[in-house]
């Protein structure tokens, strides 16, 4: 990375330019999603930390820096996600926010995500084969692993680990990823992020505790709230939209 070869950069960076945090985007520690990526090692994340607690020391003061990470990217094993997990605990991470790879159009992952194959090298059918995550159940497993301390994950981490031959990382000391235990109330149920947005019978009436009659009724607005007809004022009278900015025609006189 260039910024680790230029200090000076980095030390102007630090003591002047971050407000307390700076977010940075190492994405994984493990060479098969780095390689895909054409990101630096884990290496150069650990050499730029180190230059940015110093500076930081230097100047008096208190920053952090907030490393992204992702998950089920073309080139990523279980074993790989396994690993950044247990690298996560032993530098004291715990991510409440991750990301899953979804394609996007235009982007080499992307191609690899469909093809199989890694279009950074020369495509041929003995090259090699990129490591695809597709499936609710493994998606599910290699985020997961990026949030290995929610209780609600622990049970599918316990059965991968198992299969993975890595039962030795299930235990009650601070050397295992996580417990043997389950607490009350994290049953390990995968709850879906887009359950909101679902349109089952009944389910937004729900929610939301309206209905189509009381859902069409007029509030009155609160005060000091201001209406128009994009956030609540009812149609004019004529049916007429006039475009925002314009002038309405004056009304001519009716002769006598």
């Amino acid at each position: 990375d260039l910024a680790v070869l230029n200090p000076e950069y980095v030390k102007e960076l630090v003591q002047h330019h971050v407000g307390g945090y700076l977010k940075i985007a190492p994405e994984h520690t493990e060479q098969g999603p780095l390689s895909k990526m054409m990101k630096p090692g884990i290496g150069t994340y650990d050499r730029f930390k180190q230059m940015f607690d110093r500076f930081s020391k230097e100047a008096g003061k208190e920053q952090y820096l907030i490393p992204y990470f992702i998950a089920a990217h073309p080139g990523t094993s279980d074993y790989d996600m396994m690993h950044l997990a247990i690298w996560l605990k032993k530098n004291g991470f715990r991510a409440d926010q991750v990301q899953t790879f979804y394609p996007s159009p235009m982007a080499t992952a992307t191609t690899m995500y469909y093809s199989g194959k890694n279009p950074l090298a020369k495509v041929a059918r003995y090259t090699e084969n990129v490591d695809i995550v597709k499936g609710e159940k493994r998606r599910r497993l290699h985020k997961a692993f990026l949030r290995y301390h929610d209780p609600n994950n622990w049970p599918l981490l316990r059965e991968a680990l198992k299969e993975m031959g890595r039962a030795d990382l299930i235990g009650n000391s601070k050397q295992h990823l996580i417990p043997t235990y389950q607490p009350k109330g994290a049953e390990g149920e995968y709850k879906s992020a887009r359950k909101k947005n679902s349109t089952v019978a009944g389910d937004s009436v729900k929610r939301s505790g309206q209905t189509a009659q009381n859902k069409n009724q007029h509030k009155r607005p609160q005060k000091g709230q201001v209406l128009t007809q994009h956030t609540g004022l009812p149609p004019r009278e004529t049916g007429e939209k006039r475009p925002f900015g314009s002038k309405s025609k004056p009304k001519s006189k009716a002769r006598g």
